[in-house]
């Protein structure tokens, strides 16, 4: 009976006003007891529990853990996401071949410092491959976040392996990560408060700008970082180049705080990005971003060398440093650098691969010969009067300009003294013959003076050229460049109206109709740009023109430093 009426206590039936009635007064007397509530204060939203209570007993002076910054649990969700993808991939493995070595992960994994791979032991060939005895004694010791993976070490020596689907792949065809998957290791990015660091390429402006950049940045603050200046012509002035990049992202309407003009290699404007993420850092999480092979991994270098030089954290985190590669997807996770001496972690992300560049489509072996190694100096067809074209009076018309075996340009209707300047890697010879003959001359000789594709193995399983682009470009002045014709992941060609050691005289221009024709032939997913001329080389400074700001754009216009 005492059972029942205990029940009856700790669960009593639901009250209604049909119950009311016939509620003993008596039963109510057992209530009288003191009981001890607690109740919520008014400063606090949350309950206090019994845990809480105890740690502040035991650490009265407040000396427990600290709260993962934004950072850490960004990083501890992508380790736990790569966690569960191996133990997945293992799990299916084990029900095809049940003998087959078991792989060993754990929750939390450790990854490469070189690249970011989750280091593990089964796969030899994949990313994040270790030795199992050397896995085995760095975690012994727990020295797993000081582990490179073979993948990194044979890139550290200059082989061109790729892991990354649509970029070549390994020898045997072998893909282990997609585009897809390393965009979607950036995809909480917008749900964090963080600065980032966004890289453009000043080769490939256009082909690397990422115009969709804040799908994955969210409203978190941007420093917009243009590498690789010091392959500029000689003669550049900065200042032009900055109020041109100004120019061009405005009107992509990308707000950023500031432009900066740099160079990983000479080191040129890395102390103005330091300053710039010191300032505006703020305790948060620092994250560089940009698409694949524009230079993260070296821009990362360079500012922990400008930073060792004051910051002693930063000098400690220059013994392991990302790895540097031309293949593009050479970071395949986000690699956390203890960076920053006052709080806050860098991190280095994954690059954002982008189907329409030219490295999507050749072989991992000739990734090289599309990364200029030296400064770039234009080669500008025709050369001189009657010396370009073999004597040719009506200059580049029905003429054929090919750029290695990735670009080709028909030159259908342009003035007698049109000049067009290619600017990119050196690799690419330039080659042109006429119109007529041009898919004669592709045939026989693609691999052979028309490179890439390098080999006959590689031209037997080239698609060829097989998007045409027709292009009617207008002008007004023809005293200096009409407009850039951007190729994504290669360079840009210059298109002059009028060549300056051409022109005899500017009656003819003035009468004939201001309008050049050409037609552009590339691979499938390569795309071009028309843009406005970039001001390279000492003739850019003479013809480049600033625009006048109204005090309203003087104040919403970010500053450009170099």
């Amino acid at each position: 009976m005492a059972l029942k009426n205990l029940s009856t206590l700790f669960c009593p039936p639901p009250l209604n006003h049909h119950h009311l009635s016939y509620i003993n007064p008596k039963s109510l007397k057992i209530c009288r007891r003191r009981i001890t509530i607690s109740c919520k204060s008014s400063e606090s939203e949350a309950p206090v529990s019994d845990t809480q209570l105890l740690g502040s007993r035991a650490d009265p002076e407040g000396t427990g853990a600290a709260a993962p910054t934004p950072g850490e649990r960004f990083l501890g969700r992508q380790q736990a996401h790569e966690a569960a993808k191996l133990v997945m991939r293992e799990m299916k493995k084990s029900k095809k071949k049940k003998k087959e070595k078991v792989l060993k992960v754990k929750t939390a994994v450790a990854c490469c410092y070189g690249c970011g791979a989750p280091l593990q032991t089964a796969e030899v060939d994949a990313p994040g491959y270790v030795n199992p005895d050397t896995y085995e004694l760095k975690k012994r010791h727990h020295q797993l976040r000081t582990v490179l993976c073979g993948r990194c070490r044979l890139l550290s020596h200059g082989h061109m392996i790729t892991a990354v689907g649509g970029n070549g792949g390994y020898p045997g065809g072998k893909q282990f990560v997609s585009a897809d998957e390393l965009r979607e290791k950036l995809s909480h990015l917008r749900h964090e408060k963080a600065l980032i660091v966004k890289l453009i390429d000043v080769v490939d402006f256009n082909g690397s700008f990422l115009s969709r950049v804040r799908d994955l940045t969210g409203a978190n603050p941007i420093i917009l970082v243009v590498t690789k200046v010091d392959l500029l012509p000689k003669g550049t002035d900065l200042n032009c180049v900055g109020d041109w990049v100004v120019e061009t992202i405005t009107k992509k309407k990308l707000n950023a705080l500031s432009v900066h003009l740099t160079s990983s290699k000479s080191l040129v404007g890395i102390t103005g990005v330091m300053s710039e993420i010191q300032r505006e850092k703020k305790g948060r999480d620092v994250y560089i971003l940009g698409s694949a092979n524009v230079g993260k991994s070296a821009f990362i270098n360079a500012l922990l060398k400008t930073m060792a030089q004051r910051d002693p954290v930063a000098a400690a985190a220059q013994k392991y440093k990302p790895i540097q590669s031309a293949v593009p997807g050479t970071t395949l996770g986000p690699i956390q650098i203890d960076a920053f001496l006052g709080g806050g972690k860098l991190y280095d992300t994954p690059g954002v691969h982008l189907h329409h560049r030219q490295a999507a489509v050749v072989n991992s072996e000739d990734l090289p010969a599309l990364a200029p190694q030296s400064r770039l100096r234009g080669q500008s067809f025709p050369v001189a009067p009657g010396n370009g074209l073999e004597g040719s009076s009506n200059g580049l018309n029905g003429f054929s300009i090919f750029w290695g075996g990735l670009v080709r340009i028909d030159v259908l209707k342009v003035l007698p003294e049109t000049r067009l300047t290619f600017y990119g890697p050196k690799a690419l010879q330039i080659h042109v013959v006429s119109t007529d003959k041009a898919d004669e001359f592709y045939q026989k000789e693609l691999g052979v003076l028309l490179t890439p594709p390098t080999g006959k193995e590689r031209v037997d399983d080239w698609r060829g050229l097989e998007t045409m682009h027709q292009l009617q470009i207008n002008f007004e002045d023809a005293k200096g460049p009409a407009s850039d014709v951007a190729i994504s992941g290669l360079g840009w060609i210059a298109v002059e109206p009028v060549g300056r050691s051409l022109t005899n005289s500017d009656n003819d221009v003035e009468e004939t109709a201001k309008e050049l024709h050409f037609a552009v032939h590339v691979p499938r997913p390569v795309e071009i740009f028309v843009r406005p001329p970039m001001p390279v080389g000492k003739a850019g400074a003479e013809w480049y023109q600033y625009r006048e700001l109204t005090e309203k754009e003087e104040e919403i216009r970010p500053k450009w430093y170099f």
